[in-house]
């Protein structure tokens, strides 16, 4: 009877101390009934575990994007975020058939803009690190109040400009150099340009295009891609448990 008080004070004690799982240990031990599991989830988070946990997510959902979109078809074969052409040059596709050998070039040209975009993607790493890494203690509780995509509008407002500025060049020298069959997406894209303008007889059947360069929009489509994948990244943590995938994650955004 002795032994069972003393074990009985002890695991009252080692539970406050060590919590559930060490109380359901010392059970087994004294054959004592089994104590239900009570997550820790009630127990307020302290600022440096908030910090922790949306710097990991963001870790997460960045490297997550930053992988899967700096491979081949990263960009191309994702339906949401695919490189299509400029505004400017939806008169050439709804004119496609009418410019000789016109459907490769614009397929050419489009391929060739979604590679452009997954060669740069990879530039974005470091930005992203020294950017999360600046979170302060307000950021990050306002992040973790927010929507399902606060942390990526953070980043996002963080991060745009120097990315742009990491993208471009990238994008303008992948555009520039052979990706398919000899062709880079510049001179498919101009080839596509030059072929409808001379099939709309220098105007007089259709109008024109005078834009044919793509590195700025690229530039921008590209940013676009990478933060929606992001944000759905951060979606997936906030809302599925199978996406938080160390205890700080299953911490804090299980709180």
């Amino acid at each position: 009877m002795k032994k069972l008080i003393l074990s009985t004070c002890a695991i009252g004690i080692l539970s406050i101390l060590s919590g559930c799982d060490t109380l359901q240990e010392l059970s087994k031990q004294n054959g004592l009934p089994n104590f239900p599991s009570i997550p820790n989830v009630n127990i307020p988070l302290s600022n440096e575990e908030v910090i922790k946990g949306l710097k990991s997510a963001l870790h997460v959902g960045t490297d997550t994007s930053i992988s899967i979109l700096g491979r081949t078809n990263g960009y191309f074969s994702d339906a949401l975020i695919k490189l299509a052409l400029p505004p400017e040059a939806q008169p050439i596709v709804n004119n496609i058939t009418k410019i000789p050998g016109g459907q490769k070039l614009l397929n050419d040209a489009i391929l060739a803009i979604n590679r452009a975009a997954e060669d740069a993607a990879p530039q974005a790493k470091t930005i992203f690190v020294n950017a999360i890494t600046g979170i302060s203690i307000a950021d990050g509780f306002n992040i973790l109040k927010g929507g399902n995509n606060a942390a990526t509008t953070y980043l996002k407002n963080q991060t745009y400009n120097q990315l742009t500025d990491a993208f471009a060049p990238r994008i303008r020298t992948s555009l520039s150099k052979p990706l398919v069959l000899g062709i880079s997406a510049e001179s498919a894209y101009k080839s596509l340009i030059d072929g409808y303008n001379t099939a709309s007889m220098n105007g007089l059947l259709f109008q024109q295009i005078k834009q044919n360069s793509l590195a700025t929009y690229t530039t921008q489509k590209a940013l676009d891609g990478l933060f929606l994948k992001v944000a759905n990244e951060e979606t997936k943590i906030r809302q599925d448990v199978s996406h938080r995938i160390n205890d700080i994650l299953k911490r804090v955004f299980g709180k």
